[in-house]
């Protein structure tokens, strides 16, 4: 009987140790199954990765970019800003330059010696505005005798020129042009001979 039991547990250990070793060629193919697959999922996750990491970096460069060129349009808007700050209010002050004008040449014709008093004080306070303008970099436009130039005069109106070599030359100033810089802030009003 004995035997029979020896034998008995020689086969249940032949059948454990076949089962045992069937069970570890299972986990030995199942591992190796997924360690072929591991890289494969790695492979996939570096590639979406790697294509997060290009979008991520493109949209950084747009943004980038995008910033930059605001950055350069509001200081070149600042700068121009701060050049013609006071344009409207300058251009507003032109026409009394203009009613100076006409105040200090009917002053000196008037025959009265009351009057060339008067015209000092004109000729003073015009030399003084004058002076402010020019530090504010506004010039008046030189027309007299110029050619007509429709980027910087205002024709309202055309005579028949007194000479041959006035043609097409400005023969009177009606209102005067001014600049600030190089930019015209008003055009000059002239007769132009034809």
């Amino acid at each position: 009987m004995e035997e029979n039991k020896n034998e008995k547990n020689n086969v249940e250990a032949e059948n454990g140790t076949a089962q045992s070793s069937e069970n570890s060629e299972k986990e030995t193919e199942e591992q190796t199954q997924s360690d072929a697959d591991a890289p494969i999922a790695e492979d996939t996750d570096t590639i979406v990765l790697k294509q997060q990491l290009g979008e991520a970096k493109e949209k950084y460069l747009r943004l980038y970019s995008d910033f930059e060129n605001f950055r350069r349009r509001t200081a070149r808007e600042k700068l121009e800003l701060t050049k013609t700050a006071g344009e409207k209010i300058i251009i507003d002050l032109l026409s009394v330059i203009d009613d100076f004008d006409r105040a200090k040449k009917a002053a000196n014709e008037a025959k009265e010696p009351d009057y060339k008093s008067i015209n000092d004080g004109f000729e003073l306070i015009m030399t003084k505005f004058m002076k402010v303008l020019e530090q504010q970099k506004v010039a008046e436009m030189k027309a007299q005798g110029e050619t007509f130039n429709p980027d910087l005069h205002e024709a309202i109106a055309q005579i028949p020129a007194p000479s041959e070599d006035m043609k097409g030359k400005i023969i009177d100033v009606v209102e005067k042009g001014y600049l600030i810089e190089d930019k015209v802030i008003r055009f000059a009003k002239v007769v132009v001979g034809s």
